[in-house]
């Protein structure tokens, strides 16, 4: 059934097309790598803030706040450029190991995410500017950290790879 569906895709016209330029998929690829650069880069800056490595002077909801509009936004656009990328072989990257790892990567940072979003961080507004940040929050900010790390090395893996 997948790769059925994968065969269809890859041959939609703009697939073909991607897969048939000579500069549409590196430039594809440079977005896909800029998005991918402030979705981390954003995270960062807050699960360093909720280790207390950096932004100790912000209370935890304000940092949010600022941050969380650029993140979703940039993990928008990087997974409709990641996505345009995939339709140009698809058959392929479905058999690729490092890109199965990245997709896996990816759901659990989304499940840590949520996990994060809707039982932790409803209790942010007391942690205010030099205020403890508690164990879950710091146990979420590790994995956040780690799994992006991952998804960036899995990113860069997948080029390398047949």
């Amino acid at each position: 059934m997948i790769p059925h569906f994968l065969v269809w895709l890859q041959s939609l016209p703009f697939a073909l097309d991607i897969r048939r330029s000579t500069w549409l998929f590196p430039t594809i690829e440079t977005i896909h790598v800029l998005f991918i650069v402030i979705v981390v880069g954003s995270v960062s800056m807050f699960d360093l803030r909720l280790l207390n490595i950096a932004s100790r002077d912000r209370a935890v909801t304000d940092l949010y706040e600022e941050i969380i509009p650029w993140t979703w936004a940039s993990f928008a656009c990087a997974a409709v450029a990641g996505f345009l990328l995939f339709s140009s072989d698809a058959v392929k990257y479905y058999h690729n190991i490092p890109f199965r790892m990245k997709m896996l990567l990816l759901l659990l940072v989304g499940l840590n995410t949520a996990f994060f979003q809707f039982r932790i961080y409803p209790r942010a507004g007391s942690w205010t500017a030099g205020a403890r940040i508690p164990f879950a929050a710091k146990f979420a900010a590790t994995f956040s950290l780690v799994f992006w790390i991952a998804i960036v090395a899995c990113g860069r893996w997948i080029g390398f790879t047949k």
